[in-house]
């Protein structure tokens, strides 16, 4: 048996296990699965022969290597931060590694000794790191093997709730970490290209200056720019695009109304708040308002950021209920948006029966034979249920193909790798397709860049 250690078993596991766990009779796969906390792992294994779950503390290096140097291949689905010593033990004891986070430069400076050592360490091969990678270059290559020129290219993924599930104002459920939710666009300004112009975006700025979508048979979208959007240009070959602009998805009217947390200073995470394990949730935001002996908070809200009364923003914030004097913060020493992250979660938490879905939309502009063409491809994935989740397949899936490919041979370039070879999108994109993860693509008459109109 080929024994597959993963590390980090938590929601976006489900996929992974059961992908592997299905083809662990005819592949001879043998998984184990190694966490602190293994009750979801246990749950999704349910007995299975070819599995088993121990516990493992990263931190604990005896036990870590211990378990990375009986593995094949290891696959890492902890916080991004604990990557880097598992990765390190991978090249120590020779084994291959698969992440789907973001390669820090830590991981990056692996680069040599991993190739030294014949060793491969892909990352980013989840979904957005991962199928935005491999979808666009795919098509990128096709343009390009075609004799064409990209001059554009724009690229957007959303987190989002299935329609069905769809229950409240703000069109908007946690289906991932909410924390990043909370702190997302800030360090720095959103930086992207504009018909040969570099452009910015600062925080303050960035939820009100969105572009819409619209995706066949699901509506209209809006995007708000990554932070930035040339961190792949040399790597996808678009050093002399025109136009690069990479964005992140919500329902039309979420950004204006997140903005009003922005402009108050909510989100902010770089200090604490004296007394917040008794605040209530009223107590909060009037502590960003002025004092006013008699004016209401509800009152000095709506003057202070002139929301009309019978604006839907103001609908979206009473629906929150952080105006509510009896409900209290219960965290001590927290951050304004570790105090934002708390309210949210009392409203935005999927219920049992709620499934999520993932929204991606890339735009490609190109010229052949001195005209400009454009293509258009979508691609929607709706969960099953909060175990089975489309967060956890567009995840977990690409993760258990690569993983299996690089036991089987299929993937064989050693070094800090993500997915922008042929080696490895054309099987992966092929194969998710059988599992309903295919994009539609289109021609449609070339617009150019979409101005940021919101």
């Amino acid at each position: 048996m080929r024994k597959i250690l993963v590390i980090g078993s938590g929601k976006s596991s489900s996929y992974l296990l059961k992908y592997l766990l299905d083809k662990s009779v005819k592949e001879e796969l043998f998984i184990t699965v190694g966490d602190v906390h293994i009750e979801h792992a246990e749950k999704v294994i349910n007995g299975h022969v070819n599995a088993r779950t121990i516990p493992l503390n990263v931190n604990d290096d005896a036990s870590r290597m211990n378990a990375i140097k009986a593995a094949d291949i290891v696959v890492s689905m902890l916080p991004a931060r604990f990557h880097i010593q598992v990765a390190k033990d991978c090249i120590t004891f020779k084994k291959h590694m698969v992440t789907a986070s973001y390669v820090s430069q830590e991981m990056q400076d692996l680069d040599e000794v991993a190739k030294h050592n014949n060793i491969i360490l892909l990352n980013e091969i989840g979904v957005d790191p991962g199928i935005d990678h491999m979808s666009a270059m795919q098509v990128l290559n096709n343009i390009r093997d075609n004799g064409g020129k990209i001059i554009l290219f724009e690229s957007f993924t959303g987190g989002l709730i299935a329609p069905e599930s769809d229950t409240n104002l703000w069109n908007y459920k946690f289906t991932w970490n909410p924390r990043n939710v909370v702190l997302a666009g800030q360090g720095g300004a959103a930086k992207f290209l504009q018909e040969g112009t570099y452009k910015y975006i600062p925080y303050h700025r960035l939820f009100r200056r969105t572009e819409f979508l619209d995706i066949d048979g699901f509506g209209r979208f809006e995007a708000y720019a990554n932070r930035d959007s040339l961190k792949y240009q040399s790597a996808y070959g678009l050093d002399n695009i025109k136009t690069l602009y990479r964005g992140t998805m919500r329902r039309v009217g979420f950004s204006r109304a997140w903005n009003i947390f922005v402009v108050l200073g909510m989100t902010d995470d770089s200090y604490t708040l004296e007394d917040s394990e008794t605040m209530s949730y009223r107590d909060f935001i009037n502590a960003f308002l002025p004092y006013h002996h008699t004016d209401s908070v509800e009152l000095k809200l709506r003057h202070a950021l002139k929301i009309d009364q019978d604006d839907i923003v103001w609908d979206k914030l009473v629906e929150l209920d952080i105006f509510n004097a009896d409900k209290k913060v219960g965290l001590k020493n927290a951050s304004p948006a570790q105090i934002l992250q708390k309210i949210l979660m009392d409203k935005w938490t999927l219920a049992e029966d709620d499934r999520d879905m993932i929204v991606m939309y890339h735009k490609f502009g190109y010229e052949l034979n001195s005209k400009k063409h454009q293509i258009d491809a979508n691609l929607v994935v709706l969960g099953e249920n909060q175990t089975y989740t489309a967060m956890a397949k567009t995840v977990g899936l690409p993760v258990a193909m690569a993983t299996l490919a690089i036991l089987n041979g299929h993937i064989t370039t050693p070094g800090v790798q993500i997915p922008i070879t042929k080696e490895i999108y054309d099987p992966i994109l092929k194969e998710l397709r059988e599992f309903g993860i295919r994009f539609k693509e289109k021609e449609v008459p070339y617009l150019g860049y979409n101005p940021l109109n919101n």
